[in-house]
């Protein structure tokens, strides 16, 4: 089954623990949810106003 969710965010948000900070995804594309693992680099080119897929192999289409 698959889902279609909507992410805006382009980076992680840090959450300190003590003094020892961990990044949550935001972009919905890290594999290690829901911890940040990097995957929001391939979001830095995307343009405003556009609706991208990202297929499960880390390909992008442009929708819109």
């Amino acid at each position: 089954m698959a889902r279609l969710a909507e992410h805006n965010e382009k980076g992680p948000m840090e959450v300190k623990i003590g003094n020892e900070s961990k990044w949550v995804c935001m972009c919905g594309l890290s594999k290690n949810k829901p911890f940040c693992d990097g995957a929001h680099k391939k979001t830095h080119d995307e343009k405003e106003g556009k609706v991208y897929v990202y297929g499960t192999d880390g390909t992008r289409i442009e929708l819109q």
